[in-house]
């Protein structure tokens, strides 16, 4: 096979993984905390927001419907590929996923992450799953894109996802004030520091704020307006005599004052998995409400096509310097090196994962 995406055979899309039953919920928590000696008491506490939506997390179906849309650009552009997923968490396992590959004869794989930051939750511990799923099925190699919060259609997607909400929220509160709180997963302050190699303007917090900088500013823009916004962070789950990054969400809005109405927008996300249908959904809906505060939610980036075109785009960047066409990264998402924390160990905290959760 020799087209734009050679070397590579097929493409792993690499995630969190999610329950679908009630009776997994528990089990998969287990699995999410292993060698952190968390008590089921504790682990049943927090499964309860996943009975909320009948024990099913929502990550499989937005990973299965990312799956199909890279799958059918790709064929689109004339190198058609098997994706294929594979969770840290739940099934199906990457080691599965890794074994079912190589008896379909693929040898030399590209991976995605369903992180768009650089942290190591997002990023090393991907990297981390995939040389362990290398070393159990010897004969194929992943070989790890970096993270995309740069990548421009990331951007576009979640600039129409926050002109849409303000619309929307416009039309219940007319001309009265309202501010956008972008919003993302917390994570302990020492993963932070050390989430970009020590380069303090591009840690994990870093990021974000430059994402939402670009965006308000683009959105800003197309509205004709301009909008006032912070960066709020949601799903804390730390021990609390460990800092982790703040203001949470929840605590932001009930001391706001002044406004008629906020959007909360998840750029912290490219799906609408659970820290979405529960954290924003609905914990941040019922501060709002609380608060008298009109409520909109803007979309994650989902399937958007610039999205989708954007990855596509990278993975072929990536082929590229594979095969020397290239000689380094055009795009600055690329190479893991450049892109993902050196840091090996989670020593933060010891509560339930802190990224993505499913």
């Amino acid at each position: 096979m020799s087209d734009a995406l050679s070397p590579y055979t097929a493409v792993l899309i690499a995630s969190y993984g999610g329950p679908r039953k009630s009776d997994e919920v528990l089990p998969f928590m287990r699995n999410a905390t292993a060698g952190r000696g968390i008590p089921d008491e504790r682990l049943i506490e927090v499964s309860r927001h996943y009975e909320l939506f009948g024990g099913r997390s929502p990550i499989n179906e937005q990973n299965e419907a990312l799956r199909d849309a890279l799958a059918a650009e790709l064929e689109r552009r004339g190198c058609p590929r098997d994706v294929v997923l594979g969770n840290r968490n739940w099934t199906p396992y990457v080691a599965d996923t890794t074994a079912a590959l190589r008896d379909a004869g693929h040898a030399r794989v590209v991976a995605l992450a369903t992180s768009a930051y650089s942290s190591y939750s997002g990023c090393r511990q991907y990297l981390e799953d995939l040389d362990g799923a290398m070393a159990k099925v010897p004969g194929v190699v992943f070989e790890k894109v970096g993270p995309f919060w740069r990548l421009p259609g990331f951007l576009e997607a979640n600039i129409d996802a926050l002109v849409a909400s303000v619309r929307k929220l416009r039309a219940r509160i007319g001309g009265e004030p309202l501010r956008v709180l972008f919003v993302t997963h917390s994570i302990p302050d020492a993963m932070n520091e050390r989430s970009y190699d020590g380069v303090p303007e591009r840690r994990y917090e870093a990021q974000h704020l430059a994402v939402a900088e670009e965006v308000a500013a683009r959105a800003s823009k197309a509205l004709g307006e301009e909008l006032a916004w912070e960066l709020t962070f949601c799903s804390r789950s730390g021990a609390p005599h460990i800092p982790w990054l703040e203001p949470d969400i929840n605590d932001r809005i009930g001391e706001l004052t002044g406004l008629a109405g906020i959007v909360a927008a998840p750029i912290g996300f490219i799906s609408d998995h659970m820290e979405v249908a529960y954290d924003l959904d609905t914990q941040a809906r019922e501060s709002a409400a609380e608060a008298g505060l009109k409520y909109e939610r803007a979309a994650t980036v989902g399937t958007h096509p610039a999205f989708v075109a954007g990855l596509v785009d990278l993975l072929l960047e990536q082929a590229a310097i594979a095969r020397g066409d290239l000689s380094g990264p055009q795009n600055p998402c690329l190479a893991a090196a450049d892109g993902c924390c050196t840091i090996r160990t989670r020593k933060e905290t010891n509560e339930p994962p802190a990224h993505h959760a499913g």
